[in-house]
């Protein structure tokens, strides 16, 4: 067998499968939350990753979703989606027990420094699921004494439980008191925007309330935090001229109609600036995830 190529290290790392149907439940605002058996795609999923899934047998284009939670010992893999167009209308359609092709995981994850263990991460909308995920990993590695702080924003109800009592979060506003039950149990603190009016929600935007706790930490708490954030890019921007306000390391992961998703069609190509060179990058190999810095919005 040949060597890894050190110029493709995506080769090797990707799978194709039939993958059944597990769970599929529909929430407010046309979202959906699908569960599918992929124990090669859970075993490799990493937090950034994503699949590209066949909707339905009639369409041959599949759709690129942020993979949202694994359970690499049960083999499955769960999605987090809003229906938009005639794609994801027909995914919506699948029921336990239907198998959909599964081609994943694919992309560069969010990577993590210890010298950096106050992770700020913050999802918008779609992208929601990577956060989640990156969150639930956090929990369970030991590699460091991980402290993240999880501020989501979206103009649609939240499709999970909303906690009662949240634990305290220093410097965010009474106005901010609606959090994700699914991280209260794991013991990570967390918080919701919203423009929309949705009870408990901070009414702005998730940037804006990621301010609120940047300006209350301290300095030294401020020179240990690190940004992760996927969201729209109007969103993405925001993020990254707030971590270069303040100094701070970030990765974004960007979302791109793509048909391949393999490096071959260049179709999600974005440019990037990298030592002071403008390149043009695919997003769904030689990302999603990026410095924010690099990325040329």
């Amino acid at each position: 067998m040949n060597a890894p190529d050190p110029a493709r290290p995506h080769r090797g790392t990707i799978h194709l499968c039939d993958a059944e149907v597990l769970a599929h439940e529909g929430h407010a605002a046309d979202q959906y939350i699908l569960r599918v058996h992929a124990p090669a795609c859970a075993a490799a999923a990493r937090p950034g990753s994503f699949a590209h899934l066949t909707c339905d047998d009639e369409l041959p284009m599949r759709r690129p979703l942020s993979i949202m939670r694994v359970d690499a010992e049960a083999g499955w893999v769960e999605f987090l989606y809003k229906t938009h167009g005639h794609g994801l209308t027909r995914l919506s359609r699948r029921r336990p027990g239907d198998y959909l092709s599964v081609l994943g995981p694919i992309g560069r994850p969010f990577r993590l420094d210890p010298a950096h263990p106050n992770l700020l991460l913050l999802g918008g909308g779609v992208g929601i699921p990577p956060m989640l995920f990156l969150a639930e990993s956090l929990a369970e590695d030991q590699r460091a004494d991980w402290q993240p702080l999880v501020l989501m924003g979206s103009e649609i109800p939240f499709p999970f439980d909303i906690a009662q009592r949240p634990r305290p979060v220093v410097g965010l506003p009474g106005t901010a008191s609606a959090a994700l039950q699914p991280l209260e149990n794991l013991g990570i603190p967390s918080r919701l925007s919203t423009l929309a009016g949705l009870p408990g929600c901070y009414p702005g935007y998730v940037t804006d309330l990621a301010r609120h706790w940047l300006d209350a930490i301290s300095p030294a708490e401020r020179a240990q935090v690190a940004v992760h954030a996927c969201g729209p890019t109007p969103m993405l921007r925001a993020v990254q001229a707030l971590a270069a306000e303040y100094a701070l390391p970030c990765q974004i992961s960007l979302e791109e109609y793509m048909a391949c998703a393999v490096g071959g069609c260049a179709g999600c190509a974005v440019e990037i600036v990298r030592d002071g060179l403008r390149q043009m990058k695919r997003v769904c190999v030689d990302g999603p995830v990026f410095e924010a810095s690099d990325v040329c919005f």
